[in-house]
């Protein structure tokens, strides 16, 4: 008899019926149990931080605060967890960003709940599982040179513009609709993202290479 724990999960989508659904499909594993919900990135932040699930299904097109900046803010303060990307997009540089984010999976939502389910029990085991799509992008990811810049979020990216127009963090925070606190991490992201230490170094940066064009 197996007497492991069983594998705590956290489903996070903004679509109502798609957690039904991928609530239902975990009903039917004994090694599976949801302990949580969430509609957008915010929302998976703070129940991550109170529940600390073993893996996050992660819907990356959130309102709010979008998957791939959860993804990395995740990772950052919970490493035992682990996330996988399910999402109905496999652009390149989507797919690329929630891996460097710190995905370990990435799956589609057409993905058949036997495929799902030992996905799950793989990056719980510290196994990554991709998508044959993902797959490909990883390794083009390791075979080519990046461009500076290249793992910035799309939030990113609207923020750093902010930055360059000469916005305040209070400014950013009102033209995006976001909370100050949460503009201040994606500064932090950004700089780091782009190797410098300041916010005059990240617009100089910016300028010089045209990331904001």
């Amino acid at each position: 008899m197996n007497e492991r724990m069983p594998i705590r999960i956290l489903l996070v989508d903004d679509h109502d019926m798609v957690r039904r659904g991928l609530a239902v499909f975990l009903l039917a594993y004994d090694d599976l149990v949801l302990v949580g919900e969430a509609s957008n990135g915010v929302e998976a932040l703070k129940i991550c931080t109170e529940l600390r699930p073993d893996v996050v299904l992660m819907d990356l097109m959130m309102p709010v605060m979008d998957g791939v900046t959860t993804i990395s803010m995740i990772r950052e303060r919970l490493p035992d967890t682990q996330v996988i990307a399910l999402t109905s997009f496999g652009e390149e540089k989507l797919v690329e960003s929630s891996l460097r984010a710190g995905a370990i999976g990435y799956l589609f939502k057409n993905v058949s709940v036997d495929e799902l389910a030992a996905a799950i029990r793989a990056v719980h085991m510290g196994k990554p599982t991709l998508a044959p799509e993902a797959a490909r992008v990883l390794i083009n990811i390791t075979t080519h040179p990046l461009a500076l810049g290249h793992d910035l979020t799309i939030r990113e990216q609207a923020v750093l513009k902010l930055l360059v127009d000469g916005f305040s963090n209070p400014e950013i925070a009102q033209q995006l609709s976001l909370s100050r606190s949460t503009v201040k991490t994606h500064v932090s992201h950004i700089l780091d993202k782009l190797g410098v230490k300041s916010r005059v170094e990240a617009v100089k940066l910016a300028i010089q290479n045209g990331l904001t064009t």
